[in-house]
């Protein structure tokens, strides 16, 4: 672990390499699992301002249970999350014809209807960041069905934090990557 401004990072981010293999997976972190997207207070306010641009590129089960539970819900521990389909998959993924599992707020985002991407905690995926009082604790999550995943990264030379770039300037900013990207080079990836 090292510190990197008010985050504690953990150097499998740096050493542990990842490219997301659709063709493999599926997108199964968006189906599996027991629980929804992890959001932050200020992504619940974009949910709802977007919503209605959003809904067109959902599933009729998405939108029914976003209808039903609301555009996020909160847990019994007070966690913020996107509402699940069944208890299964997000409500807000679809399919493509390959029964791959898509966003349906990023096809919004792509074709320029929307101006935010996907929940944060989507984007960085495999890192996860928890956000404690006085800092942040950035961590690499592994997850089985994320094995061709790892393969893929070993075989391209992608470390985490490079293929989660874009999501970690966008959560701590430019300058804060590249003080990763320096750490990073000390250490030799």
């Amino acid at each position: 672990m090292f510190q990197l401004g008010k985050a504690i990072v953990s150097e499998e981010i740096i050493e542990k390499d990842f490219v997301c293999n659709l063709s493999a997976c599926k997108g199964a972190c968006c189906v599996k699992g027991d629980a929804g997207a992890p959001l932050e207070k200020g992504e619940i306010k974009i949910l709802g301002a977007i919503y209605d641009t959003v809904k067109p590129f959902l599933r009729k089960e998405g939108i029914e249970a976003i209808e039903q539970q609301g555009t996020y819900i909160v847990t019994e521990n007070g966690e913020l999350e996107t509402p699940l389909v069944n208890g299964a998959e997000c409500a807000y993924v679809t399919f493509d014809d390959k029964q791959t599992a898509l966003c349906g707020i990023e096809e919004a985002y792509n074709k320029g209807l929307v101006d935010w991407k996907k929940p944060i905690s989507c984007h960085l995926y495999p890192v996860r960041v928890e956000d404690y009082s006085e800092f942040a604790a950035v961590n690499y999550h592994r997850w089985p069905i994320c094995d061709d995943a790892c393969t893929l990264g070993k075989e391209l030379q992608v470390p985490v934090y490079k293929f989660v770039k874009e999501a970690l300037v966008r959560k701590f900013g430019e300058d804060w990557y590249m003080e990763l990207e320096k750490t990073a080079k000390k250490l030799g990836r």
